[in-house]
């Protein structure tokens, strides 16, 4: 039975690998939750999962937590209160707990970068759901998962289906998952993308686009932040770089492919031109418990995929102009050093305003760009993880300045790709 740490159990991975925790009971079991303000559903999950530790991001809610937990207690409904903690330096703890063998990564954004590197540095295996990690923070998580053996196992169901598909090839042999190793036989890889709320919008149309339309996934039930950034296609551009972090492989041979149906999560090609792709209904509690049960398959009850009832499979390339945060990640990754952090960071917060109708739906490529060139001369190739988390208040800042001063240009000119 493995011992599972919930990062953001309360969010849309968290909320998921609990249901699979209770279809499973016999095969896993919680020690430690994480989460924000849903204190009820907090309170459900204690109830439920019985964990050792429980911690709160926002510390001033402990107090009104515990007394619901003893009020409970007092009716005897959990017979244990957990050791609750709260803070960053709380979610660090429960994140590194000593019991955890796996610890699940479902924190959005770059809240969710400390508590990785926490539980990485105790030497758990992480199933990443929290793409910020290694977009972020790179070039400072790779070198500490050498340093202490700690296993990243993509969660997302792009990175898993490649993982999946390379299960059997000399990169599985050879490769230690998730530093930088080159992938011996990899060619190439596409990574599929539905096309997001707007995939059937014309980019004259894109100019009539509401906070609704852009939180309408029509394959994916996700969080508003994740949604958003599918219907720009910055999911993807993310993604690109998280596969060059992940799988070692230049962003020349990592391509983009739209697939409305979301049957293929995505593909490989290996050196002799054989193109392997792993397939199923789009749902993310496959890809989680993939990584919980590494290196096994659990037997599951779920819908079983039959092509007759999909009925087809279609592709075809992406519009870079309909979607010109696709081109900026590829310019960013190349970039490197600190320029996905920046770019990260900067696509947070103008997702943040847009959700709050303070900019348009279209104007969230052009703020990211402009702080990315604002942040060209102090590029570092060798950041430290102070760096980053000082790179990356600066870009929040700084879009939020670009927004202020109302001087944003329509056509910034674009980074080379």
């Amino acid at each position: 039975m493995k011992a599972i740490s919930v990062l953001g159990s309360t969010g849309s991975i968290g909320t998921q690998t609990l249901q699979i925790i209770e279809e499973f009971p016999d095969q896993f079991r919680v020690v430690a939750l994480t989460a924000g303000k849903n204190l009820p559903l907090v309170v459900e999950q204690i109830q439920k999962h019985a964990p050792e530790v429980v911690a709160l991001a926002d510390e001033s809610l402990l107090p009104e937590l515990n007394e619901r937990l003893l009020a409970l207690s007092s009716e005897n409904q959990p017979k244990n209160i957990p050791q609750l903690l709260g803070g960053p330096d709380g979610l660090n703890a429960a994140a590194s707990w000593s019991t955890t063998d796996l610890v699940v990564t479902g924190i959005v954004g770059c809240a969710g970068l400390l508590p990785t590197l926490a539980a990485i540095r105790a030497g758990k295996d992480i199933a990443l759901a929290n793409k910020e990690t290694l977009i972020a923070a790179g070039p400072v998580v790779l070198p500490e998962l050498k340093k202490s053996g700690s296993r990243l196992l993509p969660a997302d169901s792009e990175h898993s289906a490649i993982f999946q598909c390379l299960q059997g090839t000399p990169w599985a042999e050879t490769a230690r998952l998730s530093t930088g190793v080159p992938t011996p036989g990899l060619r190439r890889i596409q990574l599929t993308a539905s096309g997001g709320a707007f995939r059937d919008w014309s980019t004259e149309e894109l100019k009539n686009a509401t906070v609704s339309d852009a939180t309408s996934h029509p394959n994916w039930s996700m969080g508003k932040k994740i949604t958003v950034d599918s219907a720009t296609l910055m999911n993807k551009g993310l993604e690109v770089i998280e596969a060059h972090y992940l799988f070692g492989i230049d962003y020349d041979q990592i391509e983009i492919v739209i697939h409305p149906q979301s049957i293929i999560h995505s593909m490989i090609e290996l050196a002799d031109s054989s193109v392997l792709a792993q397939l199923g209904w789009p749902d993310m509690k496959l890809p989680i418990l993939f990584c919980m049960s590494w290196p096994n398959r659990q037997e599951t009850p779920w819908r079983r995929l039959k092509l007759s009832e999909v009925g087809e499979l279609t592709f075809r390339a992406p519009d870079t102009a309909k979607y010109p945060c696709m081109s900026l990640a590829y310019s960013v990754g190349r970039a490197g050093g600190t320029m996905p952090a920046v770019m990260n960071a900067a696509n947070e917060e103008a997702v943040a305003q847009f959700l709050k109708e303070k900019i348009h739906f279209l104007d969230i490529p052009k703020f990211i760009e402009a702080v990315c060139e604002s942040h060209k001369p102090d590029l570092q190739n060798k950041p430290s993880l102070d760096d980053i988390i000082s790179i990356d208040n600066w870009a929040r800042i700084a879009l939020r300045e670009e927004i202020n001063r109302g001087t944003i240009k329509t056509a910034i000119p674009r980074m080379a790709v």
